[in-house]
């Protein structure tokens, strides 16, 4: 099928916001991370306006979407409590059992490429405090906001959850943020040519987190959250 005959077809893609295709499609997530589309905090962006802002032509990525196969790619649970029990396993223990060794690298490789080109000046310090941020943010969704998803149906918890919804959603922009300051460090993640083993096993692990974390906040902004905020 040609991009055209694509967007023919399926002539809304190109008007719907990225996290809601994300949130429908299977497989759509990693269309997104292959084209850097930001699906999940900036997730209300259409996907013609996401794709014109980083000069992608916008038919092409509606091409690659309706040519994906809607049983190629897992499909998260969209009850409240099971998808609250995927985020904390899949999610916030591994963000939690994670990031400390990759703090721990950077820090090494700081000390040892230390003024050669390359080298991600900082990221260490970044990487401490998107530990602290995701660590304060995770025990506020752990003590508060996902025992009052579990408590009751949508309806009846959706005015109640409706703030503290805003709130994780705008710590979410904050962790989206510091991955961009990431990026920017490494360079999109860029091994220089004499990049150790401490340097590649660094920036495999940060290419993970960086995967995991935008999915973490993709199922919280774009599946769970809305089916509270439409109830509110």
């Amino acid at each position: 099928m040609s991009t055209t005959d694509a967007t023919l077809l399926h002539p809304t893609l190109m008007e719907r916001p990225l996290g809601a295709l994300a949130a429908a499609l299977p497989g759509a997530t990693a269309v997104f991370r292959r084209h850097k589309l930001d699906f999940c905090c900036g997730g209300q962006a259409s996907l013609a306006d996401a794709a014109a802002a980083r000069g992608i032509d916008p038919a092409a990525i509606a091409a690659e979407l309706a040519a994906l196969d809607p049983a190629a790619a897992e499909q998260a649970p969209r009850a409240p409590d099971e998808l609250i029990d995927l985020i904390l396993a899949r999610y916030h223990a591994v963000h939690r059992r994670e990031l400390p060794e990759l703090i721990r690298l950077a820090r090494k490789v700081e000390a040892v490429h230390r003024g050669k080109p390359g080298t991600p000046a900082g990221l260490a310090e970044l990487l401490e405090r998107m530990e602290d941020d995701l660590v304060s943010h995770m025990g506020k969704e752990e003590m508060i906001l996902f025992p009052l998803l579990r408590s009751a149906s949508p309806e009846r918890a959706g005015a109640m959850a409706f703030g503290p919804i805003a709130m994780m959603r705008g710590e979410h922009d904050d962790h989206g943020a510091e991955l961009r300051l990431m990026a920017g460090l490494t360079d999109d993640l860029t091994l220089p040519p004499e990049a150790c083993t401490t340097f590649r096993a660094l920036y495999a692990g940060l290419g993970k987190f960086r995967d995991d974390l935008t999915q973490h906040i993709h199922l919280e902004n774009n599946v769970l959250f809305p089916q509270f905020e439409a109830a509110a």
